[in-house]
């Protein structure tokens, strides 16, 4: 009941406020250089935050460039060239140690990871792939793909259906859920888990009728259940 009081003075009476104030003032004048290391530790707090955003905006934009080239041997099939430069342009795993903090950093890693897919190097594909993160519609689910088709060359099925079914899930859509949705299943029967290779292909004849995967699923469904 006191505290209550307390508050109701301090909000309806003037005299109240100006006290407090007045007590606050005479703290900050006892103890300046507690007040000053505060205020000098916000500022360096806000001006580095804005300073950081600052370095990296000009790394970003210094990356793309940088990775220019990268991307043009990638696409060329020049896939060692993409992937460690060519002596006079970098590739991406020196974009990727170069441009720690960066978007670039991040694709070059999605880059690193198929290019190593293509290669047979299954596991350090793995690595890169999951090292990469992205809200796009596509890349990302792409990604997560990737790292199930790495996961069946090694022959770990269970991984793969997991990573297909993340594929599929991410922003699904009609355009590419069906295709990892059909991988999926693919890998629940090389588990013998026919009943959840069913239930991706019914996700499939259920959700996405008008894909060229439709016809593919309702077969594989009814060779399942004839076989059950």
């Amino acid at each position: 009941m006191a505290k209550k009081e307390e508050s109701k003075d301090l909000m309806e009476n003037p005299e109240v406020i100006a006290e407090r104030l007045e007590g606050a003032e005479h703290w900050i004048e006892q103890h300046p250089k507690i007040v000053f290391g505060i205020l000098g530790a916000i500022i360096l707090v806000v001006g580095g935050y804005f300073g950081f955003r600052y370095w990296v905006g000009t790394q970003e934009a210094q990356a793309q460039k940088d990775m220019f080239q990268a991307i043009r041997y990638f696409e060329g099939d020049s896939l060692n060239l993409a992937v460690n430069g060519d002596g006079n342009n970098l590739g991406f795993l020196q974009i990727i140690d170069d441009y720690r903090f960066t978007q670039a950093s991040k694709l070059a890693n999605f880059y690193v990871g198929a290019i190593y897919l293509k290669q047979g190097k299954f596991k350090p594909s793995i690595l890169y792939l999951e090292d990469f993160s992205s809200t796009d519609l596509l890349v990302q689910a792409r990604a997560y793909s990737l790292i199930g088709d790495a996961h069946m060359e090694l022959k770990e099925y269970d991984d793969a259906a997991k990573f297909y079914m993340k594929a599929a899930d991410y922003k699904a859509n009609k355009f590419f859920s069906p295709t990892y949705l059909m991988k999926a299943a693919l890998a629940y029967e090389k588990l013998n888990q026919n009943d959840k290779a069913k239930e991706a292909y019914q996700q499939i004849i259920d959700q996405y009728w008008n894909s060229s995967e439709y016809q593919n699923a309702r077969k594989y469904k009814a060779r399942l259940e004839s076989n059950s």
